[in-house]
Formats: structure tokens, C-alpha cells, sequence
């Protein structure tokens, strides 16, 4: 029986020792709970600003959206813009006689003039690149020509004159590039 009795206090000792080292402390409870907090308010952190960026990106796209949204109809037009063009400078106004094809030509202009301002007033700007130096982001280089008046490398022909709509390029310049004659100046950085 003492030997039981023995037995029944080691059990009990055993058990109790499981028991408070099974049961954390309140100073590690404590710690765990501060660590969980810190580690939730990390991803919580990390969740708002990506929600954040995502909420600029869309508001990004958005205002690009409206900027841009015409870009395709606004090229189709300028076709429309290049032969009224092409129709003004094909008839020489000093030839031109009978009061009906001069009306006829005033209305053209008028129309040229028209299209031109609603251009503008939706951010589409004309690239007429003559006598300046070539810029592959505007100009397409169509072919070279022998220019010993102009420096190499500046645009001495345009084709077909470029736009753009806001800040982005609808259609580049087509143009003609010198391609000798006088080098650039140099401007001496030394003195």
C-alpha cells in the first residue's frame, strides 16, 4: 500500500508539472499576444496600402481613359484633315474666276478651320518639323536628301505633318532628312 500511495503522489507530481508547463505564463501569453498583434497590424498595414496603389492605379487608368478614349477616332479624322489640305493648296486662288468655285473654296477653309479648332480644343497639337533637327519620338524619316545649306540630321522636307494628343504621339511627322552639308555649331563650353 505505501508503495500505491507512492505511486498515486508521483502520478499526481507528474501531472501537475504537466499542467503549469502546459499552461504558458501570463508573461508569455502576454508576448504572444503582443507578437500576434504586431504581426496583424503588419498585414493590416501592408493590406491598406495595397488597396492604396491599387485605388491610384485605377484612378490612373481612369483619367488616361478619358484622355486618350479618342485617340482612334481622332486618327481616322486626320485623314479627313489632310485632304482638305490637299484640296486648298491644289487650287491657286489667283486662277480662280467664278464666284460658285470660290465660295466652294471659302467653305472649304472654313471647314479646314473648323476641324482644326476642335483639334485644339481636345488636346490634339500639329508637328510641322521644317528646319528643325530630327526626332525619331515625333518624326519617321521617309528618306535623306543632299542639303548643303542644312546641317546633317535636320528635317528639310515634311510629307505629311504629325500630331499628337495631349502628351502622346497620335501620328508621326513623315519627313525628309538632310543628310550633309554644314555640321551643327558647336557651342565652345570651354571659355
Amino acid at each position: 500500500m505505501a508503495q500505491d500511495e507512492d505511486r498515486n503522489e508521483a502520478a499526481q507530481a507528474e501531472a501537475t508539472n504537466e499542467q503549469t508547463t502546459a499552461e504558458p505564463t501570463l508573461e508569455e501569453r502576454l508576448a504572444a499576444a503582443e507578437a500576434e498583434a504586431a504581426e496583424l497590424k503588419d498585414k493590416w498595414m501592408r493590406a491598406a496600402a495595397e488597396a492604396e496603389n491599387v485605388r491610384r492605379r485605377s484612378q490612373r487608368e481612369i483619367d488616361e481613359a478619358k484622355r486618350y478614349a479618342i485617340s482612334g477616332f481622332a486618327r481616322e479624322l486626320l485623314n479627313v484633315a489632310d485632304n482638305l489640305r490637299r484640296a486648298l493648296t491644289s487650287i491657286d486662288r489667283s486662277k480662280v474666276q467664278d464666284p460658285v468655285v470660290s465660295n466652294l473654296l471659302a467653305g472649304v477653309e472654313a471647314t479646314e478651320r473648323e476641324l482644326l479648332t476642335v483639334f485644339e480644343r481636345h488636346g490634339m497639337q500639329r508637328i510641322d518639323p521644317k528646319g528643325q533637327k530630327f526626332d525619331h519620338n515625333l518624326h519617321q524619316a521617309v528618306f535623306e536628301t543632299e542639303s548643303p545649306d542644312q546641317p546633317a540630321g535636320t528635317v528639310s522636307e515634311v510629307l505629311q505633318t504629325g500630331w499628337t494628343i495631349h502628351d502622346r504621339l497620335l501620328r508621326p511627322a513623315m519627313v525628309g532628312v538632310a543628310k550633309g552639308g554644314a555640321a551643327p555649331e558647336r557651342v565652345d563650353t570651354t571659355a
